[in-house]
């Protein structure tokens, strides 16, 4: 069990190696040892299960990050890989396609509101690319407006071309590196809640515009109306609207936000949770937009892959037989009460925000420089307690009262210290790194 004090030596070591070796250290910007708090929070994992990871120095902690999202039963989740193992038995990929690719996409079309047809990809940012694809092709258009975080795909990192447009969206400072220059003002952004400026965006490019592609919802419910008047313009204009939903899938409902928010757009990106960890996405949609897809040039060997398809329809049967979001919402709920009480009990102006299933943790009335401090030492003081938590954070079915009560206790003792730290003028001091890297900066909240 982590106590105060811990060491992380053997996770430095290896991360020094990798310098050597892995450009960026990690595949996944959001797993860099940068943006945690590097030389006391985890870098390398032994072993994880259900919501519990132990590091390769033989320290414990309870996660709240689920693998920045795709652990959504818990990790190592045994109705899951039993399934996969099953699948491995009969073979990962053949010449021959598997029937359960076609009990997926029919799985896939009863849950979710925008689905007819269904393609599959293995990650999210593939994934809208190909959504991005299908809809240029379906309107002989070339413009993309967006809103929010959609990968690392040329067709998105194109709005910094000429200028930056991404960083509130992104990250600030992002440079558009390899991306042809041929695409500057291909890709156009707008702000969440914003119609009036879509509208004025749709009208300037009206005829060139040819699809919206925005994330509906992460952790906030959408401003009153802001879905519904997105999608009378996406029809007025005759454009697509795709809904990301790889972060806000199955979790405020099994069929999405757009389920939850009762908008329907006409094509929709699933990933991450849709296979608790296994590499898998799919892109649904409404027949007249999809079944063109057949005619365009999207195809891989590995998307046909049965390991990721075994895993998601296990995943998808578990989170209807453990009704997952009803859980989430009670899970949240109580998380939420824990987390404004140890809030209250330091005197500390910070609140657990949000929806109840996909919830974060605010700390309000900080200039952004203070705020950076505030949130590394947030993520560094819990990891020292044995709890990987930042603001930001993805429930999963093996979130229980054990962990709701360590982390409690984690929490308030991190608190404490941050408001002795503000009210002295010490976070610097408290600080064993540097502030936390810019955190992703997504309209979406």
């Amino acid at each position: 069990m982590k106590t105060a004090g811990h060491a992380v030596q053997r996770s430095l070591e290896i991360c020094e190696r990798a310098k050597q070796r892995i450009p960026g250290v990690t595949q996944l910007l959001s797993r860099r040892p940068t943006r945690a708090a590097l030389g006391v929070s985890p870098i390398y994992a032994e072993r994880a299960k259900g919501c519990v990871i132990w590091d390769v120095d033989g320290n414990e902690y309870v996660d709240w990050m689920s693998g920045v999202g795709p652990i959504i039963l818990g990790y190592a989740d045994e109705a899951v890989d039993e399934a996969v193992r099953e699948q491995i038995g009969r073979g990962s990929i053949s010449t021959l396609v598997s029937e359960q690719s076609v009990e997926l996409a029919e799985a896939l079309v009863r849950l979710i509101p925008s689905a007819e047809m269904v393609r599959y990809a293995k990650g999210g940012g593939e994934a809208c690319a190909i959504a991005v694809r299908i809809a240029r092709g379906v309107t002989g258009r070339d413009k993309v407006l967006f809103c929010g975080y959609h990968g690392w795909h040329d067709w998105y990192l194109a709005a910094n071309l000429g200028g930056e447009k991404l960083g509130e969206h992104l990250l600030p400072g992002i440079e558009p590196i390899g991306v042809p220059r041929c695409l500057e003002g291909t890709a156009l952004p707008f702000n969440y809640g914003d119609l009036n400026l879509l509208e004025d965006l749709l009208k300037k490019f009206e005829g060139q515009a040819g699809c919206i592609i925005m994330e509906p919802m992460r952790s906030a419910e959408p401003p009153p109306g802001f879905l519904k008047g997105v999608r009378d313009l996406a029809t007025r204009y005759g454009v697509v609207l795709i809904f990301d939903e790889v972060s806000s899938g199955f979790r405020v409902a099994l069929g999405g936000a757009q389920e939850y928010t009762g908008v329907t757009p006409d094509l929709s990106v699933f990933a991450k949770a849709i296979s608790n960890g296994y590499p898998m996405a799919a892109v649904v949609g409404r027949r007249e937009f999809m079944e063109p897809a057949s005619r365009m040039f999207i195809s891989s060997a590995y998307w046909d892959d049965n390991i990721g398809i075994a895993a998601a329809l296990a995943t998808l049967r578990e989170l209807e037989r453990r009704q997952a979001p009803a859980y989430f919402e009670k899970l949240g709920e109580d998380f939420r009460q824990r987390i404004d009480r140890a809030a209250l009990a330091m005197g500390l102006d910070a609140a657990c925000t949000g929806v109840a299933a996909h919830p974060g943790i605010s700390f309000r009335g900080l200039e952004p420089a203070t705020l950076r401090q505030v949130h590394t030492l947030f993520i560094q003081e819990n990891a020292r307690r044995g709890v990987i938590l930042p603001p930001g954070l993805f429930f999963n079915c093996a979130h229980d009262q054990t962990a709701l009560e360590r982390t409690e206790e984690a929490v308030r003792q991190s608190f404490a210290i941050i408001k002795e730290g503000l009210v002295r003028g010490e976070l610097d001091q408290l600080l064993e790194c540097p502030p936390q890297e810019d955190l992703f900066r997504r309209m979406v909240t």
